[in-house]
């Protein structure tokens, strides 16, 4: 089954290429276990992939933090015609799950596969800590280079968004849910790659292929 296939990759620092659907953004995203990502994970996203490279968390942890979802931020602090920039949902129909982006207070630039991958790892440790907020504090700085991306209490229950699948793959795994994602572009159409195309990179660097509809019925009858 495809679905124990891309586990097994995240659990061993691999890859795993998820798609959400056709009626959806019905793009694939490249992801890789926080905890895991290494500096040749961030190459290879930016390489393979193109897209913007996140830090997808679970509402549990965004909770514990005190994040916010940006748009909830941003019609706290904006006023007047200002709030007409404010995202209310997507053309597929979902509010963005933005919050702020970050640096490890150990980055120089931020921006480079070693300050990124550093920034997601340390985000990541996070989750052992017994006190994840005065860490975060302490150890993070905003705004940087590493999005976070915060998922909807419900999971797949309530947003069935490459945030929710990634960090429910990634508790699947027995791993921290947070999940390092990225979507893969086309540099020949100048589009988003095709699920036909993602396939063809999956076979390349052996990175299971996993559909949304896999992740959904596994849900329905696990609960997710």
């Amino acid at each position: 089954m495809e679905l124990a296939g891309a586990l097994k990759s995240l659990r061993g620092g691999g890859f795993v290429l998820l798609h959400d659907s056709e009626g959806r953004e019905d793009e694939v995203d490249m992801v890789a276990a926080a905890g895991l990502v290494t500096p040749a994970h961030v190459a290879a996203m930016r390489t393979r992939a193109g897209g913007l490279v996140c830090l997808a968390l679970d509402a549990r942890m965004a909770g514990r933090l005190g994040l916010r979802y940006m748009h909830d931020m941003l019609r706290s602090a904006l006023e007047g015609d200002a709030l007409g920039v404010v995202m209310d949902a997507a053309p597929y129909g979902d509010r963005p799950s933005f919050s702020l982006s970050v640096n490890h207070r150990r980055t120089y630039t931020g921006i480079t596969d070693t300050d990124r991958a550093r920034t997601i790892g340390e985000f990541a440790r996070l989750y052992g800590s017994a006190d994840p907020r005065g860490r975060f504090a302490a150890e993070f700085r905003a705004p940087g280079h590493v999005p976070l991306l915060i998922a909807n209490a419900a999971l797949l229950s309530g947003r069935r968004g490459h945030t929710e699948m990634s960090v429910y793959l990634a508790q699947l795994a027995g791993l921290p849910p947070a999940a390092a994602i990225c979507e893969m572009m086309d540099s020949q159409t100048h589009l988003a790659l095709t699920a036909d195309g993602a396939r063809r990179v999956s076979r390349e660097i052996s990175a299971p292929f996993v559909d949304a509809g896999d992740l959904l019925e596994h849900a329905e009858v696990h609960g997710a």
